[in-house]
């Protein structure tokens, strides 16, 4: 699949916020002692398995995801409390084959010059979420430094997700070094971390941008089985 026109919008919080809405098999994964909660849209394109065509409208379309970091045996992956598109096909193999929190939304992405204007609004009453947004780089292009933040941040080889049992698995992926820029974002509205009881509004958020990145992703393994 190729990713394109990202943003990662960060924000600090409070580990003690995140621990109840993690597995207590994953340990959170903390930078200088601060946990962080991630919020990024984007759109994903050429989304298929090997050796199989990309068909239109099916493996192309938007998503944003709400996230945390977390560690399992030493790994550190992300951890997603929830991931839009609207796709509903999407929506089902990831629930079904990957056990993540995928919906259907209503979703918007637009282009002003360098400017990307993105709303998404989720198709699930009992689960709300909505965000309206604006975000661009404001910089070159650049590699994150060894041991930083936004290398922490972005550099991340691996996802995990829970059954309905509780039982934790991982999925890795692999690219190439993010080629981040420096970006800023308006946010006019979100509700996207509300369910949660997650809410950062109010508070200026740590962003990064990438114009695009070609990624391969495997399917999940049980990480007990190890």
């Amino acid at each position: 699949m190729q990713w394109h026109d990202l943003a990662f919008i960060h924000w600090p919080v409070d580990a003690s916020l995140l621990r109840p809405l993690v597995p207590a098999a994953l340990e959170l994964d903390e930078f200088d002692g601060t946990a962080w909660l991630g919020v990024v849209p984007f759109r994903m394109t050429g989304v298929r398995p090997r050796l199989t065509p990309a068909l239109p409208k099916v493996s192309s379309f938007p998503e944003i995801n709400v996230r945390t970091y977390v560690k399992a045996g030493g790994k550190a992956g992300v951890w997603f409390f929830s991931l839009d598109v609207t796709s509903k096909l999407a929506v089902f193999i990831a629930r079904k084959f990957f056990h993540l929190a995928y919906f259907q939304a209503q979703m918007e992405m637009n282009f002003e010059a360098d400017r990307i204007h993105y709303s998404s609004s989720r198709l699930a009453p009992d689960y709300p979420g909505a965000i309206d947004c604006s975000y661009r780089p404001v910089g070159d292009v650049y590699r994150a430094a060894s041991a930083s933040i936004d290398e922490w941040l972005t550099e991340r080889y691996c996802l995990y997700s829970a059954d309905k049992r509780g039982r934790v698995y991982r999925g890795d992926i692999h690219h190439t070094p993010w080629p981040l820029q420096p970006a800023e974002v308006k946010i006019r509205s979100s509700t996207m971390g509300q369910h949660f009881g997650l809410d950062p509004n109010g508070t200026e958020p740590l962003v990064h941008f990438a114009r695009y990145l070609e990624v391969v992703a495997w399917g999940i393994r049980a990480v007990e089985s190890e």
